[in-house]
């Protein structure tokens, strides 16, 4: 029987009117909304600080398990009670028809309250600048992922003529979907269940991208349940006698086509086929890539041979689909110049024998499984083979960006021969048997070779020369770095004053310039000695060799923290960020940094121009104007003593007084110079963000934000050695996204707190000078009193001295505890203001989506209102004059 278009419309129009009607339509609209709002901008949105929907996307499926069934509890049960299904049913419409129209009811019930719902992106847009891309696949998982429990609801409404009943089997139907995975854990079967969550599928549309999986599963989803929904409306045509085997072979039906259903979507899961909406674009592949691929050679293939567990835990399912997923983009586009193997791997098999012997080894991760937490061993490496040369990835973990390393990998191996970086031997000790990370992850890409400065420096035997704390070399050794940096040879240089993890050993800040050489210090100790370092760790050689201009002993600080769990932190650690408010936190003109989004940097120092360099001086990394710089002694804190090192114990001060200059700071320069002494280097004034925690982090992707430090170092390689052809590729990951808005009105209290705390500093300065004062006074008096005579005078000095000074200590102390609570109240007001702030846009962010649902209700309201006097005819209305006069 053909569907009729004009019946569905009839139904859908009847059923749609009927559910405005009332109020509870509205009402349900305006709980939905506002609890969408609760969810999406709570304390952890301004916590994140992006103007995305991450929270409510979380938060989705439990909201829809409520809303649903509050919708479509009076689908069916109403009618039933009502007795207007019998006469629904006797009308000339088919079952068919009935159910499509009651179903583009509901899901256009649904459709209206997201539209409500988008005064959200009202806010996101009020706040920052979201991802429209992302926000438009977010928004259609909502809608896809509500119309398939919708159907369930309507099953749910066609089982009972209660609706309170309608609503709790409502509940239970859709958590089916909802709560799957977590059964599945419960079970021991959560790998395999999980992928039939509602939340595992609906995850890829709240990262910007609209899989077919997805799609599948949730209109599968959708068939599956409308189908129930036809059985039971077709029961009642069932015959008695017939009825328990009519029923056996419905359910029969039934699982067949959630079987067929559940075999498409599982075909499109291996598909990997999916729409990526990002405005980066970050789930295809790259031109970069695909131009790589386009270019092998037929004559020297290239094998990649995966090594992966089959099953993997929960958190990185996703990481393991998308690596599959990128390997059959990059055998199929390869086409016959590259293959891929896939090598399942289980634990002590031949396959994980095979894995080994090619360095790639599990990694124990830690999961939870049937509600225990245990440690499973995972492979997910890889190894690129040609002819030429081979590159292992031992581990693709969370934050590793997958396709830079297979397209890296491919081009150095289809390459006969690579460039070789020479790092030079310091105090830091790269290379000293526990290499740093940094050199491994250079050893995918280069030859790696350890350069000596005891003697001259060979620049033909490599093409960039990486020096790390160069301020620790000796003179000879200072003499041999400088006289390559003249060559005009790449030199690529890291120094730090207040270096936090200097080495493997944890010395840490006891290698700072400043300090003496690690020999020097542990003389006393029983140690040999050894030269001192040269200039006295000032590297003044090196820099008037290079143009600059270092203080070796003072850091700078930057106000600007986008990232409120990290509130805690001090201001010396310096985020430069994309979105300051400075656009030259980043230099957008170079191709090391200008798709960089952020970094972070560790009690950096500052490098500068010298004013009589003929040097060009380009900075490649700033601080914001809310910066300034300290001094060592006024950001150190020496009065310990460490009895390991025999050295005073060096930390930082908790809260130094610090002084904005509204200046923006260079932690990061290139200088090059042409002609006949040529030159081409790049200063970066901090070691710590290239410490191992930032390679580490940057494969596991354990944070919430990614930091960009391992890319500036990696991009800063390839621009000296001068191959380009990664720098695009490598930055490419979301757009750094805040909360502009918010920010721009923490940095309105933070500047008045640091204003209020300088104006304290000062006021306890003119009380001690005015103390000061006070003494100078009463010794000038007895000096000027010719009435006493020397050795009178003399003794009322000392005792006079003696006495201001002990008032003298007591006002200092007194000062300076009112100074500290002084600052401590105008800290404490700065986070109260913080938080009020944050609890206003939390309060106008839930109630505005409201007032259109309220607003359209009342409306409908009063024009029903006035609808209804106008059908009453005049002989039926009241004489409103006569019932005033008679009381």
């Amino acid at each position: 029987m053909q569907l009729r278009k004009r019946v569905i419309h009839s139904i859908f129009k009847r059923n749609f009117a009927s559910y405005f009607s009332g109020v509870l339509g509205y009402l349900f609209i305006v709980v939905f909304v506002v609890l969408g709002g609760a969810l999406a901008f709570n304390a952890r949105f301004f916590t994140g600080n992006t103007p995305s929907l991450d929270q409510l996307t979380q938060w989705y499926p439990v909201l829809l398990l409520f809303f649903i069934p509050a919708v479509t509890m009076s689908v069916w049960a109403e009618e039933k009670k009502m007795g207007t299904d019998e006469l629904l049913f006797t009308m000339p419409a088919s079952e068919k028809e009935i159910l499509l129209g009651k179903y583009g009811a509901v899901l256009a019930v649904y459709s209206v309250a997201l539209l409500f719902s988008m005064a959200h992106i009202m806010v996101l847009m009020f706040l920052g600048n979201p991802d429209w891309g992302l926000i438009a696949t977010t928004y259609f998982g909502y809608w896809i992922a509500g119309a398939a429990l919708l159907s369930a609801g309507m099953l749910a409404s066609l089982l009972t003529s209660n609706m309170t009943v309608a609503f709790v089997v409502g509940i239970l139907l859709c958590g089916i979907p909802v709560f799957i995975g977590n059964l599945g854990n419960l079970l021991g079967l959560g790998d395999t269940l999980n992928q039939f969550s509602l939340a595992e599928q609906f995850r890829d549309f709240g990262m910007g991208v609209v899989p077919l999986t997805g799609v599948l599963y949730f209109v599968s989803l959708t068939a599956l349940m409308l189908y129930l929904n036809y059985v039971v409306m077709t029961r009642r045509h069932w015959q008695t006698k017939r009825e328990p085997s009519m029923a056996v072979q419905f359910a029969i039906r039934a699982a067949s086509v959630a079987a067929v259903l559940g075999c498409a979507t599982a075909w499109a899961g291996y598909s990997a086929l999916r729409v990526d909406a990002t405005s980066q674009r970050l789930f295809s592949l790259s031109s970069a890539t695909k131009s790589i691929l386009a270019k092998l050679e037929s004559e020297r293939p290239i094998e990649i041979q995966a090594f992966l567990s089959p099953e993997v835990p929960r958190e990185y399912t996703e990481t393991r689909k998308r690596l599959v997923g990128l390997l059959r983009q990059f055998d199929e586009l390869g086409g016959k110049n590259l293959a891929v193997r896939y090598v399942d791997v289980k634990p002590f098999s031949p396959q994980a024998e095979e894995a080994e012997h090619f360095g790639i080894e599990p990694v124990q991760v830690m999961t939870e499984r049937d509600g225990r937490r245990s440690e499973v061993d995972v492979y997910l490496g890889a190894v690129v083979i040609s002819s030429y040369d081979k590159v292992v990835v031992p581990f693709f973990g969370k934050g590793l960006p997958i396709e830079y390393e297979l397209t890296r990998s491919i081009q150095t191996v289809a390459n006969e021969q690579r460039h070789t970086v020479g790092v030079l031997t310091t105090d830091a000790g790269l290379m000293t048997g526990n290499d740093w990370q940094i050199v491994d992850e250079l050893r995918k890409q280069y030859d790696v070779e350890e350069v000596s400065a005891a003697s001259e420096i060979n620049a033909d035997k490599f093409d960039v020369l990486l020096a790390v704390m160069p301020s620790s070399l000796t003179d000879s050794e200072m003499d041999n770095l400088v006289n390559y940096a003249n060559t005009g040879s790449p030199l690529l240089v890291f120094d730090d004053p207040f270096p936090l993890t200097l080495g493997s050993n944890g010395f840490g800040v006891t290698g700072a310039p400043r300090q003496p050489k690690r020999g020097h210090a542990s003389m006393m100790a029983g140690g040999s000695p050894s030269e001192s370092k040269a200039d006295g760790g000032k590297a003044t050689r090196l820099l008037n060799a290079l143009g600059l201009r270092w203080q070796y002993d003072a850091v700078v600080f930057d106000m600007n923290n986008p990232h409120p769990e990290f509130a805690m932190l001090p201001v010396e650690y310096v985020f430069v960020t994309r979105q300051q408010t400075d656009s030259e936190s980043f230099n957008r003109d170079d191709e090391i940094t200008r798709g960089l989004q952020e970094l972070i940097a560790l009690y950096p120092g500052e490098v500068r121009s010298a004013n009589d360099s003929d040097t060009q001086f380009q900075p490649l990394l700033q601080t914001g104007r809310e910066s300034g710089v300290l001094r060592w002694e006024e950001f150190v804190d020496d009065s310990g003593f460490n009895m390991f090192t025999m050295q005073a114990a060096v930390n930082p001060r908790q809260n130094p007084f610090r002084v904005i200059d509204t200046n923006t700071h260079a932690i990061a320069a290139k200088v090059t110079r042409e002609g006949d002494n040529p030159l081409n280097a790049i200063f970066v004034a901090d070691v710590d963000m290239i410490s191992d925690f930032f390679f580490q982090e940057r494969n596991l992707g354990n944070l919430s934000m990614k930091f960009d430090n391992v890319t500036f170092v990696l991009n800063a390689v390839d621009s000296l050695v001068g191959d380009t052809s990664f720098l695009e590729l490598r930055s490419r990951r979301a757009a750094h996204r805040t909360l502009v808005r918010v920010e721009e009105q923490k940095r309105e209290f933070l500047e008045a707190a640091n204003q209020a705390e300088r104006k304290a500093d000062q006021a306890a300065e003119e009380e001690l000078e005015l103390r000061r004062e006070q003494l100078s006074k009463r010794v000038k008096e007895i000096q000027e009193n010719d009435d006493l005579d020397p050795i009178a005078k003399a003794q009322m000095l000392r005792q006079a001295q003696e006495a201001e000074q002990k008032r003298m200590t007591l006002a200092e102390a007194q000062i300076e505890q009112e100074k500290n609570d002084q600052i401590r109240k105008i800290r404490a007001t700065t986070n109260r203001q913080i938080r009020k702030l944050e609890s206003n846009i939390r309060l106008w962010s839930v109630g505005l989506p409201a007032i259109p649902a309220l607003a359209l209700g009342l409306i409908v309201f009063v024009q029903r209102s006035k609808d209804e006097r106008n059908s009453v005819v005049d002989s039926r209305r009241r004489d409103r004059s006569s019932v005033d006069s008679n009381g």
